[in-house]
């Protein structure tokens, strides 16, 4: 047992992206936050490129980890919003300036002064750590409560995925019964972007590849699938939809997928595609069309999505691993190999592997 006032997590040290185990000091707790443990921890791919140095912006020792469910074991004097013992999710943020005009809208994710959960720094300058670790120290404001109803292993990717299809669905007014979605990419976003959108009324049509299409209309209940890459299908459901949300992060070619929108449809991009696409402006200009982008979500929308997932029985389909399995899911994670969640159970098996930093 590491000396009382550390951590232990799982880092990665270079561009190899390997994660082995990794001691660190406990953050000091104020009177505004609390401790939780870590039960459960989502792979986003996301960690994946961040620990991969792939965006350039890694900061090693990297502890990565923003799908986090946990269990309050401390809470500061000043903090009121939870007691120890409440079960709690905490995703991408873990700080925010709250004064300026994003955060007074509720809109934390798009404050420039934002602090990411890992590989970012807080306003001292520590370092911040993942849930890859055994416990953490969060600002009460970033966590949201998790209803009774969800199961805890099953909840983490909520805290990323989730609230990142759920989000711009409200905003962007395709939460409306009858109304058609597109939703291009089947992985971990793609799968809960259909299940939120069935849930809210609308009609969902998934676009991607052949071996894509079983699980998009037999196992999530989507309405109909096509083949990105059959002119046929595409021309066939050409200005059928009302918006597309766009899950994948691979090569992108915009034109097609506009030509899927009615009039003053909208794209909405939830995701980084590997190389910049080409902007079909008068395709744009001619259907009163647009495109824009969309990241996590803020505390409040963070909160009404968990409770409209536990109000209609909403989860992500998930492969639960121990710790010491988190290198062969990061390589299978690269190769598309999981349907569609990777989530590790932290509490059970961070010190049950053996290792040591």
């Amino acid at each position: 047992m590491e000396e009382e006032g550390n951590v232990l997590g799982w880092a990665a040290r270079d561009t190899s992206g390997v994660l082995s185990p990794f001691i660190f000091p406990k953050r000091g707790m104020k009177c505004d936050e609390v401790t939780l443990k870590v039960l459960y921890c989502g792979i986003c791919h996301s960690d994946l490129s961040t620990i991969k140095n792939e965006w350039g912006n890694a900061r090693y020792p990297i502890v990565p980890g923003h799908e986090i469910v946990g269990i309050i074991t401390e809470v500061g004097h000043a903090a009121r919003k939870f007691k120890i013992g409440d079960k709690v999710g905490v995703g991408c943020l873990a700080g925010a300036c709250f004064s300026c005009g994003s955060c007074r809208l509720g809109d934390e994710n798009y404050c420039s002064k934002l602090v990411s959960i890992f590989n970012g720094s807080h306003p001292d300058g520590s370092q911040t750590f993942g849930g890859f670790s055994e416990t953490m120290v969060i600002h009460e404001h970033f966590a949201v409560r998790i209803p009774e109803t969800l199961p805890l292993d099953r909840v983490a990717p909520l805290m990323c995925a989730g609230i990142t299809v759920y989000a711009p669905m409200r905003r962007h007014g395709l939460d409306q019964p009858g109304l058609h979605l597109g939703v291009l990419g089947l992985g971990g976003l793609g799968h809960l972007a259909v299940k939120f959108a069935k849930s809210l009324g609308t009609k969902v049509t998934v676009i991607g590849w052949p071996d894509m299409e079983k699980d998009a209309i037999e196992g999530l209940g989507a309405d109909s699938f096509i083949v990105s890459g059959d002119e046929g299908q595409m021309k066939a459901a050409r200005g059928s939809m009302d918006g597309i949300l766009i899950t994948s992060s691979g090569a992108l070619s915009l034109r097609p997928l506009l030509a899927l929108l009615k009039v003053q449809g909208k794209l909405v991009l939830l995701g980084v595609p590997s190389s910049p696409p080409e902007l079909p402006t008068f395709d744009l200009v001619s259907g009163g069309k647009s495109i824009s982008g969309s990241m996590c979500g803020g505390l409040k929308e963070t909160q009404e999505m968990i409770d409209f997932a536990a109000e209609h029985s909403i989860t992500p389909q998930v492969e639960i691993i121990g710790m010491n399995d988190v290198n062969s899911a990061m390589h299978r994670l690269e190769k598309g190999d999981v349907r569609f969640r990777f989530v590790i159970d932290v509490a059970n098996t961070i010190r049950a592997t053996g290792a040591r930093a």
